[in-house]
C-alpha cells in the first residue's frame, strides 16, 4: 500500500506550496503554514525521543490552541496515535481512559494539569507527563514531567512511513450507555471527510476562515478546526476557553470567520443574547450538528444574524458529517441528503429495508468509518456490521431522498399508536415567544400508556405563561396526539459538554418529580400502616 500520512496531507504539502506564508492557525499565538510545519516536525522528533514506537498513544488533555493542534499533527507525523480527550473529565474519569488507551504519554495545558496528574498517578503505563505552561505537580517517580516547549528543541523528524490504513486518531465516545469507547480512525479517514463533506458540501477554499464552538476533542470539532481548514489551505481560529456568546462574538469581530460551526443549543444562546445583529456579518455559512436543529431556531438565526445554517448529522465513529443539507437546497427540519461518498439504509427490526416514509434505524457505509472500538468487542459487534454501521438514530426518508431525523432510537415515542418525534413538538414549542428552551420525552400516564411530556425554560419576563397556554399552542399547530399532555417549567435543561440535550436526564428528572409530588400528596392524607 502506498505511503500516506495525515500530517503531510494537512500541513507539510501546504508549507511547500503557495500557502507557506499564509496564516494557518490563530490561537493565543499565530502560526503560518511554514511555521506550523516546522513545529510539527520538531514536536514529532521530541515525542519519538521519549522512546515511543509506531502506534503508541499520545493522550491530550488540552484547551483548543496552537499547542493542541501541533501535538495532534505531530503524533500523525511520527506514526503515533493522537488521543484528544474531553477536558470535562475529572481525575478518576480521565484515569480510566488513560489506562484503557494504554497511553505512555499524556500532554496537558495548565488548566487541566491537576486532573492529568491524578490520572497519570493511577495509570501505571504512563511514563511522561508533558505540560504546556508552568507546572508544579506531584506524580509518581516513574513519571517524568516535561515542558511542552522541550519537544520543539529537537531537530525536525522526517515524516513516518505510514500508509492509509495505519492508526492516526482515537476518539472516545460513550454513546448512549456504557463506559467510553475508543473509536479507532485511520490516516485515510481524515482525507476522506475533507474530500467528501469539506469539499463537496461546505465548498471550503483557501479563502475561508473557520471558527468552531465544538472543541477538538470531539469528531465534529476536530474536523471543523483542524482537518477542513488545513486541508484547504484556509485559516482556523481557535477559542481556548469555554465558548460563550461573548467569546465567540469577540473572536468573530477580531478575526472575521466565514464558516461558523455550532450546535443547536449554542445557536439558541446566540439568538437570546444581546449581541448586535451584525456580529456575524463576515459569516457566509453556519453549520449545525449534534442534534436536530429546530425549524424555528434556524429561521431566528437567519432573521437575526443574516446567515443560513446547514443542518447535518455525523458521529464519532464516522469522524464527521455524513448526512447534510447543502447550500442552495436547505430543507428546514431535515438533515438533507447523504454526503457524496456515503450510502444510507433505513432498516426495520428484522433488518429489512423500510418503505418510503416509514421510520427505522439508520445504517451508513463510507470510507471514513472507524476500524472499530479499542477493546470493546461486544459493542463493536453491535455497531459495526461488515461495511455498515448502525448509527442508533431513527430516521425516515421521503420520495425525494430527503432524510428526516426522528430522534435517537430510544427517544422516538408512540402516542395513540402513532410515531411522534420529540423534535417536532420541541420545534412547535420554540415558536412560542415565551419559550427559550424545550425538551419532550415519553412518559407513562395512569394507564401505562406513553404520552408526550414537555420540560420548558421560559424567557425572562414571561413567567405569566401557563401550562395550559403552551398545550393549547401546540394543539393549534400540531395534531392533538403529538401535543404534550403536561408541561413542566424548569430553570434549565441538562446538556453534555458540547451543548447536546441529554433527553434521558430530562426524563429521569420528571419521573423523580412525579414521584416526589405523589409522596407529598400521600403524606398530606396520612401514611399507610
Amino acid at each position: 500500500m502506498a505511503q500516506f500520512n495525515a500530517a503531510e496531507y494537512l500541513v507539510h504539502r501546504q508549507a511547500r506550496g503557495e500557502h507557506a506564508d499564509k496564516v494557518a492557525v490563530i490561537g493565543t499565538r499565530t502560526r503560518t503554514y511554514a511555521e506550523l510545519s516546522d513545529e510539527v516536525a520538531r514536536a514529532a522528533a521530541g515525542l519519538r525521543q521519549l522512546g515511543l514506537h509506531n502506534d503508541d498513544r499520545v493522550l491530550c488533555v488540552m484547551g483548543d490552541d496552537v499547542e493542541l493542534a501541533v501535538t495532534i499533527l505531530a503524533a500523525f507525523h511520527a506514526g503515533l496515535v493522537a488521543v484528544p480527550i474531553s477536558t470535562m473529565y475529572v481525575g478518576h474519569e480521565l484515569a480510566e481512559i488513560v489506562e484503557d488507551s494504554g497511553a505512555r504519554v499524556v500532554v496537558a495545558t495548565p488548566e487541566f494539569t491537576q486532573a492529568a496528574a491524578e490520572a497519570v498517578s493511577a495509570a501505571p503505563e504512563v511514563e511522561n507527563l508533558i505540560v504546556a505552561g508552568d507546572f508544579e505537580l506531584e506524580v509518581p517517580d516513574r513519571v517524568t514531567v516535561r515542558s511542552w516547549n522541550s519537544l520543539l528543541e529537537s531537530e525536525p523528524l522526517a515524516v513516518a512511513d505510514t500508509n492509509a490504513d495505519a492508526w492516526a486518531l482515537w476518539l472516545y465516545t460513550s454513546g448512549t450507555t456504557g463506559k467510553p469507547k475508543g473509536a479507532m480512525h485511520r490516516h485515510a479517514n481524515i482525507r476522506h471527510v475533507f474530500e467528501t463533506y469539506g469539499k463537496q458540501v461546505l465548498g471550503i477554499t483557501s479563502a475561508d476562515r473557520c471558527l468552531s464552538v465544538a472543541k477538538m476533542f470531539f469528531a465534529y470539532g476536530i474536523g471543523n478546526s483542524l482537518f477542513f481548514p488545513l486541508a484547504a489551505g484556509a485559516t482556523t481560529i481557535l477559542e481556548r476557553g469555554k465558548p460563550t456568546a461573548e467569546s465567540m462574538a469577540a473572536r468573530t469581530q477580531t478575526h472575521q470567520p466565514t464558516l461558523f460551526f455550532g450546535v443547536p443549543t449554542f445557536y439558541n444562546v446566540l439568538v437570546n443574547s444581546d449581541l448586535p445583529d451584525d456580529t456575524f456579518a463576515s459569516v457566509r455559512m453556519g453549520i449545525s450538528a449534534g442534534e436536530v436543529l429546530p425549524v424555528a431556531l434556524q429561521q431566528k438565526v437567519l432573521d437575526r444574524f443574516g446567515f443560513e445554517i446547514l443542518d447535518g448529522i455525523g458521529s464519532t465513529e464516522a469522524l464527521h458529517i455524513f448526512l447534510s443539507n447543502v447550500p442552495g437546497d436547505i430543507r428546514p427540519g431535515t438533515t438533507g441528503r447523504p454526503v457524496p461518498g456515503y450510502d444510507m439504509e433505513i432498516r426495520d427490526e428484522e433488518d429489512g429495508l423500510t418503505p418510503v416514509g416509514e421510520p427505522g434505524q439508520l445504517f451508513i457505509r463510507g470510507e471514513s468509518l472507524a476500524i472499530g472500538y479499542w477493546r470493546r468487542t461486544e459493542a463493536q459487534r453491535t455497531v459495526f456490521l461488515g461495511e455498515w454501521m448502525r448509527t442508533g438514530d431513527t430516521y425516515s426518508v421521503d420520495e425525494e431522498g430527503i432524510y428526516r431525523c426522528l430522534g435517537r432510537s430510544s427517544d422516538l415515542l408512540k402516542a395513540g399508536g402513532i410515531w411522534v418525534s420529540p423534535g417536532e413538538v420541541e420545534d412547535r414549542l420554540l415558536r412560542h415567544d415565551a419559550v427559550q428552551e424545550a425538551a419532550v420525552v415519553g412518559m407513562e400516564d395512569e394507564a401505562g400508556l406513553v404520552k408526550p411530556v414537555a420540560a420548558v425554560v421560559l424567557r425572562s419576563g414571561h413567567e405569566h405563561v401557563t401550562e395550559r397556554d403552551l398545550i393549547t399552542w401546540c394543539r393549534d399547530g400540531l395534531a392533538h396526539f403529538k401535543s404534550p399532555r403536561q408541561v413542566h417549567f424548569v430553570d434549565d435543561l441538562p446538556k453534555t459538554a458540547t451543548g447536546k440535550l441529554q433527553r434521558f436526564r430530562v426524563k429521569q428528572a420528571l419521573v423523580e418529580k412525579e414521584a416526589n409530588d405523589a409522596n407529598t400528596v400521600t403524606e398530606g392524607v396520612g401514611e399507610r400502616q
